[in-house]
């Protein structure tokens, strides 16, 4: 073969190299890109979520008028009491757990006019049912606000019991176990529970929260709330005439827009 000919086909051979490497690095470089994007992508998804999560557990350990700081849910129910009411002021402690009577408790509390029917579990939350009843007989609740609501989407929580009326204030005395936790973190509308600060079990006084529509709420170190009970009737004039007018300053999480005032609360 002639010179010039083994030339031109060392040429053609090298150049025929050259396009295989850029061909092999494009490819590589594309598979990389791909790798770092789906990386990127999944850690992405990852932080939506953990915000998600974040807001629901913001409401109960911080934020605006949380009471020091507020609850979460236990995946962990609880039925009978695994510890004794703490004392925070001389002379006070929670009642006993025996006042509840192991039985079902009927009644109304109103607010803003509204009559809510109440039924609450002496036998599956008896410490709890227990305050809420004595709290109840000494007057304590009577004009006294509900000074917080929840309105994102899954997380509708209106909040109620503080005597100071800023998410600070109690009873003079802290109690726990939790009690009657719902197992999957899910409660349903209507359910009454007890708020208490997260992380720790034995910090129930007297704030309360009403689901007004299905919420979950995850789980703590602690556990979760004490489920005191249900309202039988009366959520759709609560949800109609105060939750739906949303909050004073137009967030998701904050004092209602209307004012709302426990009239009264009647057991037996």
């Amino acid at each position: 073969m002639a010179p010039k000919n083994l030339d031109r086909e060392a040429r053609a051979a090298r150049q025929r190299l050259r396009d295989y490497q850029a061909r092999q690095q494009m490819h590589t470089s594309q598979t990389g890109r791909r790798k770092r994007d789906n990386v990127i992508g999944g850690i992405v998804v990852t932080l939506v979520f953990a915000l998600a999560i974040g807001a629901q557990l913001l409401f109960f350990n911080g934020g605006p008028g949380s009471p020091v700081p507020s609850p979460s849910a236990s995946a962990i129910p609880s039925t009978s009491p695994s510890s004794s009411p703490t004392s925070t002021a001389a002379g006070q402690s929670a009642p006993p757990a025996s006042l509840a009577e192991n039985r079902m408790w009927a009644g109304t509390m109103t607010l803003n006019g509204i009559p809510l029917g109440l039924e609450l579990t002496g036998a599956a939350a008896p410490q709890g049912v227990s305050n809420f009843i004595s709290l109840t007989d000494s007057g304590f609740f009577n004009g006294v606000n509900c000074h917080r609501l929840t309105t994102a989407t899954g997380f509708s929580v209106l909040q109620c019991g503080d005597p100071k009326g800023d998410g600070t204030g109690g009873p003079g005395y802290t109690f726990g176990p939790i009690e009657n936790a719902p197992a999957n973190n899910v409660y349903p509308a209507g359910t009454i529970a007890m708020a208490r600060q997260g992380g720790n079990a034995s910090s129930m006084g007297s704030q309360f929260f009403i689901v007004y529509k299905e919420t979950t709420i995850p789980s703590d170190a602690a556990g979760g709330y004490t489920v005191l009970g249900r309202v039988t009737s009366g959520l759709e004039s609560l949800i109609s005439e105060i939750t739906d007018k949303g909050t004073a300053d137009g967030s998701s999480d904050g004092k209602p827009a209307v004012p709302v005032t426990i009239s009264s609360i009647t057991l037996n």
